[in-house]
């Protein structure tokens, strides 16, 4: 019962070492905060990898949680472990190969950067308790001073966690022309109530413990230790989740690691709790823990829609917000408020729900680094000059080009192709049509976009703004890692967050025959773009129905998923007619018609209900 594997958390690897390898710049003359006070000089403690290019245009600043410092990664094998080893450094999502990577301790933190630990030069010791009211947006403004010293005035990105996600989206709004992209993880516009009441139990813990001495500890005493340990541990609960805790602690709940303490230890949840907190006292400041926690309680970009939307319109930059599906200390509905903001403010921006059960630690650990880990290093891959400029505008008239205007036969290229069904080819001829019926410059909302095949095609071409709904997590990775816009939603709930409207094109290629609320899902396709394309596989064709007549065999799907009707995500086998019937009963409008033999490579007009296994309608009320 010695091993202590147990107590592995977010925490293990760091330490109260010095750290080697900081850095410090030291910026004299006073630093006004947005409290009214000044500190008169700043240090800044900050660690750099990677090399800056000769255009000084592939920095990446990160920006740490409450309890981080500079130490991102290990620089060389000699040196300890970061606090986001797994995702910093040669080869690793955030490629020290390829970016000049800076993470700086953030102001009012205890690792370098002044903070209540620092000298005040007004007395000759220690700031304590009269260390100012500090707010992210102070802690932002400090890092683009050393940014700016570091001779950068464009960052290719900012990207952050938590507490870090705030100062990435402060970046984002309050400096909008000096970053190309924004990655806000774990985080939220604003601390739910919920979680303001664990940092004001936490602070009281701290502010009421003996020792505490009005924040005048520093010359005497043990200082806080317990308060603060207790606030660590209240707050370690909530970077963890109900499924993590049962995994770990449930087998043995009696069965505590014996462990030197003063705090209670007769479950085993205790005796790791214990251990965290008084491990935290070891390397963390008391003052310092309650400086930032109020700096991240205090921010705010608003409590209804149309704030947040107002404080997130400054922004130019690219975006990316990765949530996770079991934190309940930032809770996805917060990461969904801020690209909903986003998007109707026609920003660019992507979004995923990343599964797990690690809770908010999650963007800390390993277990879905494949997922989060990659999205990261797809969304800084991709940007570029284009993604520095404002959003292109929707190009006026676009949408009134002529839809119905006759199409192009398929390409004479795919004739040398082997035949096969669209049923099961990985190609999807069909894309070659639907590009054909989008008008150029028009603007395309791409519902169930897969891995971004459609879009990719569209990219080619002059569009005014392309964007993807997808709710699979590995497509959605797979589109960010294309360089698109991609939004992690279920269609079946709707697309309340785009206005009436806002797109030339709503195309639903190959996904009509998995909507479980066809109804809804068309009749909101009709008001968010002035015209609809829908494809989907016609099990009226010749083939199919032989099949089921003769053999007495269900046809075989597959697309998206398995292909036999116990495993195929298809819940809908349409035909032509069956189609036409719908749009005749809602009162849809069908502008034109292309449908396929994609064995045959050809177009089909004879009885297409029965000679076509696939078919393209463009639509509008």
């Amino acid at each position: 019962m010695s091993d202590k594997s147990v107590f592995d958390s977010s925490d293990s690897v760091r330490h109260a070492k010095p750290l080697p390898y900081a850095q410090h710049v030291t910026f004299d003359g006073p630093f006004h905060l947005e409290c009214g006070r000044h500190l008169p000089s700043v240090t800044v403690a900050h660690e750099t990898y990677g090399t800056l290019s000769p255009a000084r245009d592939n920095a990446v600043l990160l920006c740490h949680a409450i309890s981080g410092d500079s130490h991102v990664a290990r620089h060389d094998a000699e040196d300890d472990p970061g606090w986001w080893d797994i995702a910093v450094g040669p080869g690793k999502p955030i490629d020290t190969d390829r970016y000049f990577v800076i993470c700086p301790n953030i102001l009012g933190g205890c690792r370098g950067t002044t903070g209540p630990v620092s000298v005040n030069p007004a007395t000759g010791g220690a700031y304590g308790p009269d260390f100012p009211l500090v707010t992210i947006g102070d802690i932002v403004k400090l890092q683009r001073q050393l940014v700016k010293h570091l001779g950068i005035e464009r960052l290719l990105a900012v990207v952050g966690g938590s507490l870090g996600g705030q100062m990435a989206m402060t970046w984002a709004t309050r400096y909008p022309d000096e970053l190309a992209g924004c990655a806000a993880i774990a985080t939220s516009p604003r601390l739910t109530s919920q979680a303001l009441a664990f940092d004001v139990v936490g602070r009281n813990a701290i502010l009421h413990d003996p020792d505490y001495d009005a924040g005048r500890y520093y010359d005497h005493g043990p200082g806080p230790k317990v308060g603060l340990a207790i606030a660590r541990m209240l707050g370690h609960i909530t970077y963890l989740s109900r499924e993590s805790m049962m995994r770990k602690f449930d087998a043995n709940r009696f069965t505590p690691r014996d462990i030197a303490t003063q705090f209670e230890t007769k479950f085993s949840i205790g005796s790791y709790l214990a251990y965290q907190g008084d491990r935290f006292g070891e390397r963390f400041d008391a003052n310092s823990y309650i400086t930032l926690s109020m700096a991240m309680d205090l921010f705010d970009l608003g409590a209804t829609p149309e704030e947040l939307a107002e404080s997130l319109r400054p922004s130019t930059c690219r975006w990316l917000v990765i949530s996770y599906t079991s934190d309940w200390l930032f809770p996805p509905f917060q990461s969904q408020q801020i690209v909903d903001a986003l998007v109707a403010e026609d920003k660019a921006v992507s979004y995923c729900n990343v599964q797990s059960s690690c809770g908010h630690d999650a963007f800390l650990l390993p277990n879905e680094l494949a997922s989060y880990g990659t999205l990261i290093a797809g969304f800084l891959a991709n940007l570029n000059e284009a993604s520095k400029l404002p959003p292109v505008q929707r190009l006026a008239g676009a949408a009134a080009s002529d839809a119905s205007a006759p199409v192009s036969p398929l390409p004479r290229e795919h004739a040398a192709h082997r035949p096969t069904s669209i049923f099961h080819d990985p190609q999807r001829l069909d894309y070659d049509s639907i590009v054909e019926l989008i008008p150029p410059g028009a603007s395309v909302l791409d519902l169930g976009c897969g891995s971004g095949e459609l879009l990719s095609q569209l990219r080619q071409r002059d569009h005014a703004r392309l964007v993807g709904i997808e709710l699979d997590e590995s497509a959605v990775v797979a589109c960010v890692q294309r360089g698109l816009d991609v939004l992690q939603a279920d269609l079946n709930e709707g697309l309340s967050l785009f206005a009436d409207g806002e797109f030339d094109v709503v195309a639903l290629s190959q996904t009509l025959q998995t909507i479980i609320d066809v109804r809804r899902v068309i009749q909101e396709m009709l008001r968010v773009g002035r015209q609809a394309i829908v494809s989907f596989p016609n099990l009226g064709y010749h083939k199919l129905r032989r099949q089921l007549a003769e053999e007495g065999r269900a046809p075989l799907v597959s697309l998206g998923g398995g292909s036999r009707w116990y495993d195929t995500w298809n819940v809908r086998f349409l035909t032509i007619a069956d189609f036409d019937e719908f749009c005749r009963d809602e009162g849809i409008r069908i502008h034109d018609r292309v449908f396929l033999d994609t064995e045959a490579r050809r177009r089909v007009t004879d009885d297409p209900n029965l000679n076509a296994d696939l078919a393209i309608l463009v639509l509008s009320r």
